[in-house]
């Protein structure tokens, strides 16, 4: 039971009302179960084909086995925020952590595809309670210049867990060997999570949770449907989605419209809407930074399909070689995030500008290479550009994250997570089924020219981050000039104390 914020339970700093003396401890913790339940979104990808056979499974089916986890992450997000701001954060992360650790050895144990696939969509609904959580706790338990470093540890385990997760699924069913090596890919999360949910118990913070009010169920369900609708056809895009389930898109956007409406007839008539539109109008860095996120993710997500389809089709790689070739990126991404977190205070938006322009120059760089350089050696020619690559992301996601959150009332933390992060599932979504479907549409028409296909397809993911790169100058020029607007009294680090929330 979370008690009052300004209980202490014997601890004389809290009591004094100053900040938690073992936040830092606590962050490890969120930090932890962040990276596994993120993971999970990539790292089943290199064992669909040892999860076939060993199944029996039909490749429709097994694909659930992804897609199933990422739309039921993608819907749980925003309602398990706002959740979170109202029953107490504590709580939500840790009922979510046990789910998602039982759910991970159902899915370990699965006899059957079916099994695994109901499984997985359990254990996708579970990580998307715990994706908003972590965030909003960030926003609870750190202030100030302490609240960018954290926030730069928390970017580089959301860019860095994307990014290593097929080399970390190439080392599992390496070291397990066997047609039922694939189980271990779920098994690693039971003493991982087991241990982080003990930690939970001791060391995250508990403050009384917010005014109990009745949950949006009409906004939740407007949001649901909405989000279901645009990224059904992206999912399926494999087996013809795009194609046959193309008019989801329209009433997809319809249904967001008829969403944004309700939310503002809500908050107008003083109630609790489960997103408050202020976020988006009077939030200052909240709609830029999460148009941002979300085009960076259109690119950022999709390259690894590239990659991995090129390294392991066209050059003939094993699945843990294909996950080293890439693992320059993840260097740079998180040496970079760390070191990144203590400079948004400083240099702002500017710094995702600069992130954002490595990351192109990385990306574009390694499609030259890759598409023009000679075929045996693609992988180290690419190596520098992906380092570079990495440094820019660690630059992007970690500081966009910092302030796009930073001014956001503690109060609506949760919600505001979500939202971010549903942003990026979807922006995520269409990379994962776009730059692949354009890989193989290259592929086709070029009589199985690899080379040109990466190239293309690599080429067309920076597209997308000019977009990002797009934002990021406006909004860097809109706070030069001083049209930002006005940091929310409840919120701004300058002003706010560790006791509010």
């Amino acid at each position: 039971m979370d008690t009052p914020a300004g209980a202490s339970g014997g601890d004389p700093a809290r009591a004094a009302g100053g900040p938690d003396p073992r936040r830092w401890k606590a962050l490890w913790v969120t930090l932890v179960t962040g990276f596994m339940s993120l993971l999970d979104v990539t790292i089943v990808a290199v064992a669909l084909p040892s999860m076939q056979r060993g199944l029996g499974a039909s490749p429709a089916s097994v694909q659930w086995v992804v897609s199933g986890y990422a739309l039921a992450f993608a819907l749980a997000l925003v309602p398990a925020g706002r959740l979170g701001d109202a029953l107490g954060r504590r709580r939500i992360f840790l009922w979510a952590l046990g789910g998602f650790v039982v759910c991970s050895a159902g899915a370990g144990a699965a006899p059957t595809v079916a099994w695994l696939v109901v499984a997985r969509i359990a254990q996708g609904v579970c990580a998307g309670c715990l994706a908003p959580q972590n965030s909003a706790l960030i926003q609870q338990m750190f202030r100030g210049a302490e609240r960018g470093r954290a926030f730069g540890l928390f970017g580089a385990t959301v860019g860095v867990s994307s990014a290593v997760g097929p080399v970390t699924g190439g080392v599992i069913l390496a070291l397990a060997h066997g047609a039922q090596g694939w189980r271990w890919i779920f098994y690693v999360n039971v003493p991982v999570g087991a241990l982080a949910f003990l930690l939970g118990l001791r060391l995250l913070p508990r403050v009384a949770p917010g005014r109990r009010e009745r949950l949006d169920l009409p906004g939740v369900a407007l949001l649901g449907a909405g989000v279901l609708s645009l990224m059904l056809p992206l999912v399926f895009a494999e087996s013809g989605g795009l194609g046959t389930l193309w008019w989801l898109f329209p009433v997809g956007l319809a249904l967001l419209a008829g969403f944004a409406r309700w939310e503002r007839r809500v908050a107008a008539g003083e109630g609790q809407p489960l997103l408050d539109p202020r976020l988006l109008t009077s939030t200052r860095g909240y709609a830029p930074g999460a148009a941002l996120a979300t085009l960076y993710f259109v690119g950022f997500s999709g390259v690894w399909l590239v990659f991995a389809l090129f390294f392991q089709n066209g050059l003939g790689y094993t699945p843990l070689r294909s996950g080293l070739a890439v693992t320059p990126f993840a260097i740079g991404s998180a040496a970079a995030a760390v070191v990144a977190g203590r400079l948004v205070e400083r240099l702002g938006r500017l710094l995702t500008v600069w992130g954002l322009l490595a990351v192109i120059a990385g990306l574009g760089a390694a499609a030259l290479l890759l598409g023009l350089g000679p075929p045996g050696g693609g992988a180290w020619f690419a190596a520098p550009a992906l380092l570079l690559g990495g440094v820019g992301s660690g630059c992007v996601i970690s500081p966009n994250v910092t302030m796009t959150l930073r001014e956001v009332p503690v109060r609506m933390a949760g919600a505001a997570g979500g939202a971010l992060q549903t942003g990026q599932r979807l922006g995520g979504a269409v990379g994962t089924a776009a730059l692949p479907g354009l890989f193989y549409l290259v592929l086709g028409a070029t009589r199985h020219d690899f080379r040109t296909a990466v190239a293309v397809s690599v080429g067309s993911a920076v597209v997308a981050l000019l977009g990002a790169l797009a934002v990021a100058v406006l909004d860097w020029r809109r706070d030069r000039e001083g049209g930002g607007g006005r940091c929310p009294p409840d919120s701004c680090p300058r002003r706010t104390h560790a006791g509010h929330g």
